[in-house]
């Protein structure tokens, strides 16, 4: 039999689109299943940005665009960074992505090789680890801890570079854990890093616009001293409701752009015509229906965290961005992927385990909140029950 490249071996999962598969399943089956484990608003795309689909497809726009994305859009990518971040980007150094993923599999290309190193934040999204090791790259985890807020430590994660650190990989707000990083903690990186010239950096900045309590997203961006070296990710699935129609953005140093652009070219082309005009809407048009959905989530993530905090032996810190909790759950007896298996299994509530985030994940799980509050509650009154009547398994 013909015999794949060792690397293929090496690529891991995004464990929560496993336990959709196995959610959806069970709902075929019969049964009624709460569906707290995938990352997806369960809001519709605001109509104004599916017309402006629509009205691109009827207008003829059916054919190849520039790898890098049509000028209009790029330029709508400036002008919304300009107003929520303060900051002047050029449409020469954006590149329209089909999602954020590409940009993460682009960057880790780039600089990921054997004998290199690859800082990424542990608990995090899982697909950084996988790439890294896809690459041949060895992965290094900044830890994200609890006792911090779930933000990163500057000096935990400076500590970790050394000679062979190619690549450093940040994400705030953030997934699993909702932490935001603080402006004096971004501050002290980026000082940090002046010692480390040659080490590039990848800000996941995708959950930008959802922080709550008034509570500042900080992009590195920013910071006119890295920007040689910064490769920064941002895209529509998030915060506009529109994680299927692949759309996401990212802003390049000249140094790195053509690399990335050559790359789209042997890979996806280009992001299709009508999602990009669909893109222009989102970030040209009224902004109510962002404010609207963020108003949704604060709700139920009040809900969730007093919820959360009531059950038998788990604790939640707040999360301030996203719309994910990462409650503690050791004081319940359980490891964490157990009790998510046993809460979908027994208790028909979808939730990922914490070490699917990474080897910093055990004792904590991710419940999505973007789900209605109904859900929510009838998710939270199932886990209490399961809590209240199951031994612990520890496997």
């Amino acid at each position: 039999m013909p015999k794949i490249v060792e690397a293929f071996s090496r690529i891991g999962e995004e464990n929560a689109f496993a336990v959709l598969a196995r959610a959806t399943q069970l709902q075929a089956q019969g049964r009624d299943v709460i569906n707290l484990g995938i990352g997806q608003p369960d809001f519709a795309t605001p109509e104004h940005i599916v017309e402006a689909a629509i009205k691109a497809l009827r207008d003829g726009h059916h054919g190849y665009t520039p790898a890098t994305g049509i000028q209009p859009l790029r330029e709508a990518i400036c002008r919304d960074i300009a107003r929520r971040l303060d900051v002047t980007v050029s449409p020469d150094a954006v590149m329209v992505m089909p999602g954020g993923k590409v940009t993460m599999f682009a960057a880790i290309l780039m600089f990921g090789e054997p004998g290199a190193e690859i800082l990424y934040p542990d608990p995090g999204f899982p697909i950084y680890r996988s790439m890294i090791e896809f690459t041949g790259a060895t992965p290094v985890p900044v830890p994200i801890r609890e006792e911090n807020g779930f933000a990163f430590s500057a000096q935990e994660t400076l500590s970790l570079i050394n000679e062979r650190t190619r690549l450093v990989i940040l994400n705030s707000p953030a997934n699993p854990t909702g932490g935001v990083t603080p402006k004096a903690e971004i501050d002290a990186l980026v000082a940090g890093l002046a010692a480390h010239p040659d080490v590039a950096i990848l800000s996941d900045e995708i959950y930008g616009s959802m922080t709550y309590d008034g509570e500042p997203h900080v992009s590195l961006l920013s910071y006119p001293e890295i920007r040689d070296r910064l490769i920064w990710l941002d895209g529509a699935s998030k915060t506009y409701a529109m994680t299927g129609w692949r759309l996401g953005w990212s802003v390049w140093p000249p140094a790195f752009y053509e690399a990335a652009r050559k790359l789209a070219v042997n890979s996806f082309s280009c992001v299709n015509a009508a999602t990009q005009h669909a893109g222009i809407a989102a970030l040209d048009g009224p902004q109510d229906c962002v404010a609207t959905m963020m108003a949704a989530f604060d709700a139920r993530r009040k809900l969730v965290v007093e919820g959360l905090n009531a059950l038998p032996g788990i604790s939640c810190r707040t999360p301030k961005g996203a719309f994910y909790a990462f409650p503690n759950i050791r004081a319940t007896g359980w490891k964490a992927k157990p009790l998510a298996s046993a809460l979908l299994e027994k208790a028909g509530v979808a939730v990922i385990g914490g070490p699917d985030f990474g080897i910093h994940g055990e004792g904590y799980l991710r419940l999505s909140y973007a789900a209605s509050q109904d859900a929510i509650s009838a998710a939270l009154a199932r886990m209490g029950d399961f809590l209240a009547s199951e031994t612990p398994l520890q496997g």
